[in-house]
């Protein structure tokens, strides 16, 4: 998964980022309000770390701009300790969530994992999964029904990305800046090459329509989840 932390101190920024990297996170980071919503708006990041107090646009407008481009990614603000008005106007602007300065590491971990659960994006066991397909980020195993999928780096990330955003549509463009990253040197074709391979893996258990190919647009994966 990737997190994407706005936040003007950068002794703060680094020590958040440090956080969700040691929990096999991806993060990107940000010290300005332009550059956060920048990085924002290309819709790769499965939550995102907000500071409300930042040099520029502010968090609160971050979220509301965010919002209105209907961008559904879970979002905790980062709040002064009494600042009520910072935290009602950020959960009002469509925010999940606040947490306040000075905050202890292990509550904005345990916070961001109830988001993400509540969001639907992992579940209880901390573990995804469409059909037959089951991920088990922790370990980064994938599975078809039991059977191992014996995937590359490259192609559980694609794959884990694509599950996180079933029924959305991904193009192209926003899955290369996730998978190989915003300077990759790589050509875009790469992106219709490993979903070539991927599919080829998961046709051999039967699950290989699970990617759909969205004519002029990109990619999606479609369909319910495991139901044990």
């Amino acid at each position: 998964m990737r997190v994407l932390v706005v936040e003007d101190d950068p002794t703060l920024l680094q020590i958040v980022r440090d956080l969700f990297e040691s929990e096999d996170f991806l993060t990107d980071g940000a010290e300005t309000g332009e550059d956060g919503y920048y990085l924002a708006q290309q819709a790769v990041h499965d939550l995102i770390i907000l500071d409300v107090m930042l040099p520029g646009m502010n968090g609160v407008e971050i979220v509301k701009r965010l919002r209105a481009l209907s961008n559904p990614v879970p979002i905790i603000l980062l709040t002064a300790k009494d600042s009520v008005e910072d935290r009602v106007n950020g959960l009002n602007a469509g925010a999940d969530d606040y947490v306040a300065k000075p905050f202890a590491v292990a509550e904005l971990l345990a916070r961001a994992k109830a988001v993400l659960r509540r969001r639907g994006t992992i579940d209880a066991e901390g573990e995804l999964s469409c059909g037959p397909v089951r991920l088990v980020p922790s370990e980064r195993d994938a599975f078809a029904g039991e059977q191992p999928l014996k995937l590359t780096a490259k192609e559980y990330e694609l794959l884990e990305f694509l599950l996180y955003n079933r029924e959305r549509i991904l193009t192209r463009d926003q899955i290369f800046d996730r998978i190989w990253g915003f300077d990759s040197g790589a050509a875009m074709t790469a992106v219709d090459v490993y979903v070539h391979h991927l599919r080829k893996k998961l046709d051999v258990h039967g699950a290989g329509g699970l990617i759909r190919t969205v004519r002029g647009a990109g990619y999606m994966v479609k369909g319910e989840p495991h139901v044990p």
